[in-house]
């Protein structure tokens, strides 16, 4: 496991602070992460002497529901948050509150990162978002919920 959590999910995850996660990116994180899991943690020998994969529900408690999604998660909020403090001048937070001019186009629009990030939070029942980024240990409970958060 700490091969895993040093090697294979920083990797995985490489740039994901600024990632929008759809329901199919989710499943083939969670898909690729369980099929690593699988491999560590080898097959289970049942009472019969006949062998078996691991179910889904063992891996997570394997891991302590701490799964890739709830990673990225976290590691979106660790950065939200570093942002939210950041000075206006900074090119980071320039970006970020940066509206584009041109009309978006027509249809559903999509789904943009920053609205991600508030849904996340209100499924936390966190609020006052600027207020709560600028105490960092307060903020910094918030994250680590995060790694576990049923939720989310």
């Amino acid at each position: 496991m700490k091969l895993y959590k040093a090697l294979i999910r920083p990797v995985a995850v490489y740039g994901s602070e600024c990632w929008d996660l759809t329901e199919n990116i989710k499943q083939k994180l969670l898909v690729f992460e369980r099929k690593i899991l699988r491999r560590i943690f080898g097959p289970t020998q049942k009472a019969n002497g006949e062998w078996r994969l691991k179910t889904n529900e063992e891996l997570q408690k394997a891991i302590n529901n701490e799964n890739t999604v709830r990673y990225i998660k976290y590691r979106r909020l660790s950065w939200l948050g570093h942002v939210e403090r950041m000075t206006k001048e900074r090119v980071a937070k320039t970006i970020y509150k940066w509206k584009p001019y041109a009309a978006r186009p027509k249809g559903r629009p999509r789904v943009r990162w920053e609205d991600d990030m508030r849904n996340d939070l209100r499924k936390m029942g966190v609020a006052n978002l600027k207020q709560r980024t600028q105490e960092r240990k307060k903020w910094k409970e918030i994250i680590e919920q995060a790694k576990t958060h049923k939720e989310l």
